[in-house]
């Protein structure tokens, strides 16, 4: 057995025995393990008690009884109210079955007594695990209520390597909606492509005929002359950028962020790793450990090139900035789960055990990272010289501020991935497998082209609007696509689910808070390399 909980809150959760189940007679299992992933997603594997033997059928038979006083009464008459459903495995095969049921006046509660299991088989491996839920009895207090099963064992057709595919859903992630939106991304790109290079060809051709021409002048008609643009920048437009540390560091931890997308979405797209609990989890935590080096090469070497001395507390920064944001995230909404008694709060021995990985994996690969990019990367090569003195920024429209470009540059992105935000949301936060991968590959391509796109456009108005303050605008203009996905996400909860409660809510906006951030940080990556 693993978890009960309210249907609509997926992520609350409590071990099964928390209610009060009876345990059958048979006390071990030949195959139990919980992996770290496993772990942080609450899963909380407890033995059924049921004796099952391959391919040896149970008729119904009594296996426990719950002595129904008042508090084991009021402990069912709650779940049943908050839909309670609950999981198990067989085989590691999931199944789901639901507690109970209220009668239509909801004065009467019912208790599903009875575990019908039929499960297939093919050769000497199950691949296939069906449960039907049936005697219905109504919950009385001070009575005896009789707990059964049986189980039908049927030859199978399926393979073991498919035995996971009914519980995909092609209806809904091949919808014809699905492949619409890549289309329309598509579209988008390319419309995107088109308009960059014209914008810039001419406009860059008719900069270039006004400064050639201007060359041609006496310095007199030069200092009388309407100068401006991008060209009178060029001495300003590599200075390095305020607040230095922290720019490199969000740039190392973004390239460390797109180098794990990347690496994860082809594993996904090669195993199946949705047949496995945790795997996915586990899979992430592991490739984001192994790739610190290219947090601290590319966060170092930037840091290098901007004339940074203090490359150490770089180093630990960078290492630290997003494991301190998912382990302040986790740390907190954990505290919630130990109220609740739920199953998703975090054991002591997880938390050391992600603790020493941090520590011991990831700050040593993150060091070796940093001192390759000093030593490989980290000299400026810049082809200009800056001016020792900044250039006076002039004032310009109201459109072409830097918050305005901000705010404005995140809309194309967020167009381009929201309908996948759907597919991806509703695959979390709702009963769906997501095993699309290579949709979620096609739309990472489209998201970095378009906000390149974008960037150069945004980055462009403002040098030529003499503003060289262009590294914290073009990082933060790819970012804002973090908080449209932000803002999606309350619409998401409010129309598209029924979720309710502290705990559920706390988890919702965490973590999706701390995915918005990582995709932002992810985008504003791309650009500013």
């Amino acid at each position: 057995m693993n978890t009960v909980g309210p249907y609509h809150n997926r992520q609350e959760t409590y071990k099964y025995f928390s209610l009060p189940f009876c345990v059958g007679s048979k006390k071990s299992i030949s195959h139990y393990h919980e992996t770290l992933g496993e772990a942080l997603q609450g899963v909380e594997l407890e033995f059924s008690g049921l004796d099952i033997k391959f391919k040896d059928d149970v008729m119904q038979t009594t296996y426990c009884e719950v002595d129904l006083d008042k508090g084991r009464r009021d402990a069912f008459v709650y779940a049943i109210k908050n839909h309670y459903w609950y999981q198990m495995y067989i085989d590691d095969l999931p199944i789901w079955g639901i507690v109970g049921e209220a009668d239509e006046n909801g004065e009467d509660y019912y208790l599903w007594t009875y575990k019908k299991l039929e499960i297939g088989y093919n050769g000497n491996r199950i691949v296939d695990v069906n449960l039907t839920s049936e005697g219905k009895v109504k919950l009385v207090p001070n009575t005896k209520i009789q707990m059964s099963y049986s189980v039908k064992w049927k030859k199978s057709d399926v393979k073991f390597e498919d035995r996971f595919d009914k519980y995909l859903d092609p209806s809904f992630f091949q919808h014809r909606i699905h492949w619409f939106s890549i289309f329309n991304s598509f579209m988008m790109v390319i419309f995107l492509v088109g308009l960059v290079s014209m914008i810039l060809m001419r406009t860059l051709r008719k900069d270039y005929a006004r400064y050639s021409k201007e060359e041609e002048m006496d310095d007199m008609d030069r200092d009388l002359g309407d100068e401006y643009g991008w060209k009178q920048v060029h001495g300003d437009v590599f200075r390095p950028s305020s607040h230095p540390l922290i720019f490199s560091s969000l740039i190392g931890s973004g390239c460390q962020i797109f180098a794990v997308s990347l690496i994860v979405i082809v594993v996904a797209m090669i195993e199946d790793l949705y047949t496995e609990r945790g795997s996915m989890l586990s899979t992430a935590i592991f490739v984001y450990a192994a790739t610190s080096p290219v947090n601290g090469y590319f966060g170092g070497s930037l840091y290098a090139r901007q004339g940074g001395r203090r490359w150490i507390k770089q180093m630990f920064i960078g290492a630290f900035l997003i494991p301190a944001k998912v382990c302040g995230t986790a740390f907190f909404i954990n505290f919630i789960a130990i109220y609740y008694h739920a199953s998703r709060a975090i054991p002591f021995g997880t938390m050391v055990a992600v603790c020493c990985i941090c520590f011991f994996v990831i700050l040593p690969l993150n060091l070796v990272g940093t001192i390759l990019g000093r030593n490989l990367s980290g000299q400026p090569n810049f082809p200009c010289r800056v001016n020792a003195v900044p250039r006076p920024i002039p004032e310009k429209k109201w459109f072409m501020e830097p918050a305005v470009i901000v705010c404005l540059g995140g809309i194309l992105p967020f167009g381009s991935i929201f309908i996948e935000m759907y597919f991806i949301f509703t695959s979390f936060w709702a009963y769906k497998i997501y095993y699309v991968y290579g949709f979620m590959m096609l739309v990472l391509v489209i998201l970095c082209i378009v906000t390149v796109c974008v960037t150069i456009v945004c980055t462009y108005f403002l040098l030529n609007a003499e503003d060289y303050r262009w590294q914290w605008t073009s990082f933060l203009s790819a970012a804002s696509t973090a908080i449209y996905v932000y803002m999606y996400s309350f619409y998401y909860y409010f129309f598209k689910t029924k979720m309710y409660g502290l705990f559920q809510t706390s988890f919702y906006f965490g973590y999706m808070a701390v995915f918005s951030t990582a995709l932002g940080i992810m985008c504003a990556m791309k650009n500013t390399q």
